[in-house]
């Protein structure tokens, strides 16, 4: 059995800028001035309570703050849906992408805004398992909810996909022994921190993955 696993921000969907600007808000509550919307999405990748760390620290403020947390998500469940949308073309990858194999989510991001905004593009239909930042399972890097999926689907290593923008999933994949396929197209690389070692797949647009993923799982096939 293969297997596709695809991340979500920065990969399925483009949130960077719902994010940034709830970060902001965030902040504007402590009294602290916003941050530019690229050096917030440098910040994502590792969940929310990494982000608002991060987002404090780099304010000045006490990466503890005690609310911070619950302001940020607050702010954030409002503003979901403002501006993030799936990237041109992605619908049609993951379309392709299921036709050769069954589909799953794994983020970072917590399982309730992840199934919302899947389900507000009509995305979620696609995927027969979704697993968020919040589940049993520890977050990327770690690559026990990677594991969790390819055991509940019976998929070797080598038979399985994980597609994500950030070094956070290319690791993720590297500890899990898959395939790995690179959404350059993400905003993963403004952390600046992806270092490949030649033997990732690199997908430029979203169209690319699907030829990517379709093409090796027939070959093998």
């Amino acid at each position: 059995m293969s297997l596709i696993v695809f991340d979500l921000d920065g990969t399925l969907i483009d949130s960077r800028l719902d994010l940034a600007e709830s970060t902001n808000e965030m902040l504007a509550t402590y009294g602290a001035p916003a941050l530019p919307v690229d050096r917030v999405a440098m910040m994502v990748g590792e969940g929310a309570r990494k982000l608002v760390e991060a987002a404090l620290t780099a304010a000045g403020l006490n990466p503890a703050e005690p609310d911070a947390l619950d302001r940020f998500r607050t702010i954030y469940d409002r503003r979901l849906l403002n501006h993030t949308r799936p990237y041109e073309g992605i619908t049609e990858a993951v379309e392709r992408a299921g036709r050769v194999a069954p589909l799953a989510v794994l983020t970072n991001k917590p399982d309730a805004p992840s199934r919302r905004l899947l389900e507000a593009f009509d995305l979620a239909r696609h995927f027969r398992r979704i697993i968020g930042g919040d589940s049993v399972h520890a977050r990327k890097p770690d690559p026990e909810g990677l594991r969790a999926l390819m055991a509940e689907f019976g998929a070797r290593p080598e038979a399985t996909w994980l597609v994500g923008d950030s070094m956070i999933d290319v690791l993720t994949a590297r500890h899990a022994g898959t395939k790995m396929c690179v959404a350059l197209y993400g905003f993963g690389h403004l952390r600046g921190e992806l270092v490949l070692e030649g033997t990732e797949a690199v997908a430029h647009t979203p169209s690319e993955i699907g030829a990517i993923v379709t093409k090796n799982i027939n070959m093998k096939e």
